[in-house]
């Protein structure tokens, strides 16, 4: 993925010019966008195939990156608000939801839930669809070894800094 072998100082500074890249259709995310803001944290909109979020490596030509490097093919997370919305996605709009991860094609995935919602609220069918707990777990863990994604359960507040540091470890780990 990145055939050359950077000193620390070189990868410090390709970490701190990493870019997190939103989907364009992503909507109702000022709250991640804010917290990018804050911290100012590169972010920038494309049309992502899968997921919501990602991220690159802008041209640096000193580095020998000739041009921009994009990782949505290796890593993306996919933001649902709450555990109505995914369940609406595990039934109305399966197989919409399910023909994304099969275009991740083997890529990290992240399903980063929002809105204090837990594994323990499914199991006590604390949403307001009719899906069936079981069920729910069932698409979970199925999806989780199918499709190599990883479900995380946070508070909204703490969306945008789960997005930036699951994107920067990431990268850390390919660079070393």
């Amino acid at each position: 993925m990145i055939p050359y072998k950077y000193t620390t100082n070189e990868q410090n500074e390709i970490m701190k010019s990493m870019t997190v890249l939103i989907d364009t259709r992503e909507k109702k995310n000022e709250h991640i966008t804010n917290y990018f803001n804050n911290k100012q944290i590169r972010y920038s909109f494309r049309k992502l195939n899968f997921g919501d979020y990602s991220f690159k490596i802008p041209a640096n030509e000193k580095l020998g990156i000739p041009r921009d490097m994009y990782f949505n093919d290796k890593l993306a997370i996919e933001r649902k608000a709450n555990l109505d919305e995914l369940s609406s996605n595990f039934t109305h709009n399966r197989t919409q939801f399910e023909n994304e991860l099969i275009r991740s094609n083997g890529a990290r995935l992240i399903l980063m839930i929002e809105n204090q919602g837990s594994y323990n609220d499914i199991l006590q069918h604390n949403y307001s669809t009719e899906y069936n707990p079981k069920s729910f777990i069932g698409t979970l863990h199925a999806f989780k070894h199918r499709y190599n994604m990883d479900t995380v359960f946070l508070n909204i507040g703490a969306a945008g800094n789960f997005i930036y540091y699951s994107c920067y470890y990431f990268l850390r780990e390919i660079l070393k």
